[in-house]
């Protein structure tokens, strides 16, 4: 049974980053039947944000990855951090330290003057037969953990294998601040030893912190966790991924009209994989994900491949579905008799639900006008003729144009008959009903329309002669 946690800290909006993570995180913890956290790093007052916190919420009850108990915050902890702080103070696992900041300042200008990598010297470092300085006045301490100054700090990665830091990479850093509030690397310890973490999945960007952490858990006889430093995802050259790449708010993807289904079978891939398998539903993950499995190698964000992905979920989903998903756009088709029939045609053609109701509303919304390039190839001087016959037909069938086999029925020898291509008669129709050259399948915009709308459309087209500057002329007037 694995315990797993997602950490996120609230200076800024959920990224897909952090998704990703917390969904390889909540795969483990479900498919071993354990148990998935979500816990807050918010010790950084200065720069938390309530707006992005309120954000990292929603973003997940949109996605759906449910956490077990309540929201951990560390803000509300620091009790409990005191309490280890002082253990290690008792047991000489920690220390005070005195070092104004000026004097840190000039210590790292002087080291790296000199080349070397910036730590803290040791000063206050209680050490047998070592005489400390006198403790200046007006100088409240910080608490910096007695770190190991000889030998090695291993454990095994998950991702990475075997892992190796000698001791000398760790300074005695700083576990609370001369503010008394606990420092990132000193509650992440504590905070997965306490509630318990078999399993921590977090990005390799913190592979550096791990040893750090590590020798909280040796100072206080805590059980280290196992660790899987996952791949950071680049973008397509192979560079950091920015907002413009689609390093955004995870909302900002529901806002663009992706499904949090396809959002998550995107992310699972990126860094994991089963075989040639794309599609992977939410029971698929959860019987095949194995975090000792993930890429070692970082992961390219394709944003056409998400898109795909996309638009077969929207494919796939039910109609219902679809119209909740289409109210978050303003757009209730509830009610709509034809709602779908609407649906079905728009679904086959549409990457996002944004593209969805483009499709939808060029359907229902009557053009205001027409493509001009559409009209230019298509309407000639034949074409008022065989549209006005073609009016006739529709009038006199116009109780069975509700079905598209119907439509296509009386369609097909009106084109024989007249010794016309399908282009011929469809294109112009379609420019008519729509605007434009793009649209779905005549046949089934009659059906959803129905004779009354269609007539009217074409007879606004024809005296229009399906020019722009008519309509113009007239609102003028």
């Amino acid at each position: 049974m694995a315990i797993t946690r997602f950490a996120p800290s609230p200076t800024g909006y959920l990224h897909i980053g952090g998704l990703r993570t917390s969904l390889y995180s909540y795969l483990w913890a479900r498919k071993t039947g354990g148990v998935f956290r979500l816990r807050v790093e918010d010790t950084d007052t200065a720069r938390n944000n309530e707006d992005a916190m309120e954000a990292i919420i929603n973003a997940f009850d949109w996605v759906g990855l449910n956490y077990d108990g309540e929201v951990f915050y560390q803000s509300k902890r620091t009790d409990v951090y005191k309490i280890y702080i002082d253990k290690l103070l008792e047991s000489g696992k920690a220390y005070k330290c005195y070092m104004s900041k000026d004097e840190l300042d000039s210590l790292r200008a002087a080291q790296e003057a000199a080349k070397q990598s910036p730590r803290y010297d040791g000063t206050w470092r209680p050490e047998d037969g070592k005489v400390l300085p006198a403790i200046p006045a007006g100088v409240e301490p910080v608490i910096r953990i007695k770190a190991p100054t000889t030998g090695t700090i291993e454990f095994d990665d998950g991702v990475k294998g075997y892992m190796k830091f000698e001791a000398s990479q760790v300074d005695d850093y700083v576990i609370a601040r001369s503010n008394g509030m606990p420092t990132y690397n000193f509650v992440v310890a504590i905070d997965d030893a306490l509630m318990e973490m078999t399993d921590v999945i977090r990005g390799d960007d913190h592979l550096s912190n791990t040893p750090k952490q590590i020798v909280v858990y040796n100072a206080l006889g805590f059980k280290v966790p196992k660790f899987y430093h996952v791949a950071m995802i680049n973008n397509p050259s192979g560079k950091k991924l920015s907002k413009r790449d689609g390093a955004m708010d995870v909302m900002d993807y529901k806002r663009l009209g992706y499904l949090p289904e396809a959002l998550l079978n995107f992310l699972v891939r990126l860094g994991w994989s089963h075989g040639d398998q794309e599609i992977f539903s939410m029971e698929d993950m959860l019987e095949l994900f194995d975090p000792s499995n993930l890429n070692k190698s970082a992961s390219s964000f394709n944003a056409e491949k998400l898109l795909w992905l996309n638009s077969e979920y929207i494919k796939a989903v039910s109609n219902d579905r679809i119209i909740e998903e289409l109210k978050f756009f303003d757009m209730d088709l509830s009610h709509h008799p034809k709602r779908t029939e609407l649906l079905d045609l728009s679904k086959q053609r549409a990457q996002t639900i944004v593209e969805l109701k483009a499709s939808v509303n060029s359907i229902l919304d009557i053009p205001t006008s027409y493509e001009e390039q559409g009209v230019k190839k298509f309407v000639k001087e034949d074409t008022r003729d065989f549209l006005e016959k073609y009016l006739v037909l529709l009038e006199e069938n116009k109780d069975n144009l509700y079905d598209v086999s119907n439509v296509e029925e009386i369609t097909k020898p009106f084109i024989t008959e007249n010794g016309l291509k399908f282009p011929q008669l469809f294109q112009p129709i379609r420019i008519a009903l729509t605007g434009g050259t793009q649209a779905p399948s005549v046949y089934d915009i009659i059906a959803i329309l129905g004779f009354n709308e269609v007539s009217s459309r074409l007879q606004t087209a024809l005296k229009r002669n399906f020019q722009n500057t008519w309509l113009f002329k007239n609102n003028q007037a």
